[in-house]
């Protein structure tokens, strides 16, 4: 792709993901390899909060709005 008006030449990556690595996958979490990192959880009655805190820019995990 050429760029517009950025000086980096800018180009798409694409990954295929088949039933092995699935599996792979599967395997890696059962065993504990895996884990997510949460960094907070909202209750769905304070879920405005949540954008807020993403756009803050300080997130080190995953935010969850909890139902």
């Amino acid at each position: 792709m050429e760029p517009r008006f950025v000086s980096q030449r800018i180009v798409p990556v694409l990954a295929k993901i088949g039933p092995a690595d699935l599996t792979v996958l599967k395997e890696l979490i059962e065993a504990g390899s895996v884990a997510p990192v949460i960094d907070r959880t909202y209750p769905l009655d304070e879920a405005a909060d949540a954008p807020r805190y993403l756009g803050a820019g300080h997130v080190q995990g995953k935010v969850i709005v909890s139902v």
